[in-house]
Order: structure tokens, then sequence, then C-alpha cells
């Protein structure tokens, strides 16, 4: 068995996604040259998933990343899993494809491993990411999501993405598309904030009896720059706890914190474009937390998220606040 198949989680259809994954959400101050370089470093390390979204605008320097270690042998296309997302403006089933194939073109690539609905809110279609009117309130669209499922099912199907899934979806918005008339695919997974202050163990526990993977973002908390975090949260890696359990075992605490995932069946996605805590995050593979530990580390859950939108929590469909 090969190394990426070893530390993968097979999806409900049939394909593998790496355990740890790269994030690429980043701040505006980020230079999008940074990205690209990271991304060389992470597949020189070992990384061999790659997650990103059409909204993250850096999926041109990802491409040139991509192709320039498949051009010098490090990797082949079949050896990476990339994961984009579609942004909200899109969910109308006719701009579906639309999204798809322009991050496809960024890319360079003719197929996504991974293609998500990036939250359960569709917006007016435009320019704009987030489209607002004089008032300066997002400007929201009326769309089925079951029919932006089915476009992303026509995706699949035509080969422009391998496989098809969710991302800040609750249990009750996963229901609505598990019960959908018709249902031609399931989602493999669904993509949501996950970490020890805020670890979706009722989110988690449905899922696994749906057989849909969790993918853990904001796995280490999450960058203060970002505009939606917010500021006044406590550090994650600065935890009491979670120091002592890494000093146990002469670990970084963001290696406990994504090898906590891993024990737990959940992909996590790790960002950072450093290369000595790019290193250090792959580590997580060679060593194993006790029962003890993932205990304690159970017991930091607070229900705490870094990402709140204050200007979507009016929308009926606001993913953050409720599991169910």
């Amino acid at each position: 068995m090969s190394q990426t198949r070893l530390f993968s989680l097979k999806m409900n259809d049939g394909f593998f996604m790496p355990m740890l994954g790269l994030g690429t959400s980043a701040p505006p101050q980020v230079a999008k040259s940074e990205v690209e370089k990271a991304i060389k470093r992470a597949i020189d390390v070992g990384y061999r998933h790659i997650d990103s979204a059409y909204m993250y605008q850096n999926e041109e320097e990802i491409g040139r990343a991509i192709q320039m270690k498949i051009a010098d042998g490090t990797v082949k296309r079949g050896d990476l899993f990339y994961t984009t997302k579609l942004w909200s403006t899109f969910f109308r089933p006719e701009l579906v494809q639309t999204c798809l194939e322009s991050s496809l073109k960024k890319l360079q690539l003719s197929y996504v491993d991974l293609y998500l609905i990036h939250f359960p809110i569709a917006m007016k279609p435009g320019e704009d990411f987030f489209p607002k009117d004089t008032h300066g309130n997002i400007i929201f669209d009326t769309v089925d999501l079951c029919t932006t499922w089915e476009a992303l099912e026509k995706c699949k199907d035509e080969g422009l993405a391998k496989s098809i899934g969710v991302s800040n979806f609750n249990c009750k918005q996963l229901e609505m598309i598990l019960n959908k008339p018709g249902l031609k695919y399931k989602p493999v997974c669904n993509q949501v904030e996950c970490h020890p202050y805020l670890n979706q163990s009722k989110l988690l526990e449905f899922c696994k009896s749906k057989d849909i993977l969790l993918v853990a973002y904001a796995a280490l908390g999450s960058d203060l720059r970002k505009k939606w975090v917010k500021k006044d949260n406590p550090v994650l890696l600065q935890d009491p706890v979670l120091n002592t359990i890494a000093e146990k075992h002469r670990r970084t605490p963001a290696q406990v914190t994504l090898r906590y995932q891993l024990q737990r069946g959940v992909a996590a996605l790790a960002k950072s474009f450093n290369e000595k805590r790019l290193k250090e995050n792959f580590q997580v593979f060679e060593f194993q937390l006790t029962p003890e530990d993932m205990q304690s580390l159970d017991g930091l859950n607070r229900n705490m998220r870094y990402f709140e939108e204050d200007s979507l929590s009016h929308h009926p469909n606001y993913p953050f606040h409720v599991e169910y």
C-alpha cells in the first residue's frame, strides 16, 4: 500500500482522501506569490492534499506551483488530491459548472478531486463576491440547494470533479440533501470549523452514521488577521492542557491538535506557509495520543468559533450556530 493511501480515509464513493491537507486561505496581507512558494514547499515535504476555493482568489498561483512540481517529476497529477469550492454567487444550477470551469482554467487542470458547496447560502449572481444593496446589506438569492446539488452531480458525471461534497452544513442541511428525491450521489464529506475548542462531536457522530467524512478547517485555531475571525477569542495553541500533552509527547501543540483530529477519524487541514511548521505538521503520523490524552482534549470543548460573519447571520441557513 502506498504511503498516500496508508494515511488516507476512504470516501463513500470509493475514492480516498489524504487525512492531512494543506489549507490555503490567507489574509489579504499575504502576497499571492507566498501561496505559490508554500504549495511547492508543501509538495516537497510530502503533502498531497491541497484545499482551496474559487473565493480564495489564489488558484492561478496554486496551479503554477502544481504544474511546476509535476514538470520536475516530484509528483504526478494522480498523486495529488485537490479541493475547490463553489462560491455562493454561482448557486443557480446553470452557473455551477461555470464556477468550476473557471477554477480549472486557473489551475491548468482537467479535473478536481473534490468540489464542495462552500456555504449553504446563495447570493445574487454577479461579479461581487458579497453583493450588497445601498444600505450595505448582502443581497441573497433564492435557490433550492437541492437543484445546486444536482448540478454538482452533473459535474461529477462529466468528469470535472471526481467527488462532491459540502462545507459549513449542519445536520439539518445535510439531511435535506440526503433526503432529496432522486439523489444520485451522497456528499462524500462536510468541511467545517473544527478544533478542540469546537470539537463538533454531535455533527461528527451524525456524519459517521451517514458515511460522510468530516473535514476540519481552522484545525489549529485561526489567523487573527482574517476578516471573519473574532479577535477576542483565546489562542488555541496557547492552551495549557494542550501544551502539557505536547510536552509529554515532546511534540508541538499544533502536532497534538492535528493528531487529535486524525484519531477521531477526521481529516484535518493545517494552514501554514512556513517551511519549518509545514514539516512539523507533517510529522503528525509519527506518534499517537493515549485514550487519556483524547479525553483531556475532548474536555476542552467550549463550542467556541473563530469564524463569525455578522452580515450572513440573519439568513435562515446561517450554519455556524447550531450543529443540528
